[in-house]
């Protein structure tokens, strides 16, 4: 499977419980789409989050992420890391 890095934009002022929620939420149905969420972060200021997953395509990313309720604004697959 690969790796992708989500964004999602204009969530200024997230707090820890709210990004908490929201990878719950994905968590929660990412089995049905085979993927998985493995680590997500946001910087409140920004308004930005981020996600990293391993999934089958970036298809399935957004799929699990609309289900959930948050739409990633953009995916990008991570063919290299150390």
């Amino acid at each position: 499977m690969a790796k992708f890095m989500d964004v999602h934009h204009g969530m200024k002022g997230v707090t820890a419980e709210q990004l908490q929620a929201a990878h719950q939420a994905d968590l929660a149905i990412e089995g049905a789409e085979g993927v998985h969420f493995e680590h997500a972060w946001a910087d409140p200021a920004s308004g930005d989050v981020f996600c990293l997953s391993e999934a089958p395509s970036a298809d399935a990313v957004q799929r699990v992420h609309e289900r959930a309720g948050h739409r990633a604004d953009e995916i990008h697959p991570v063919p290299l890391s150390v």
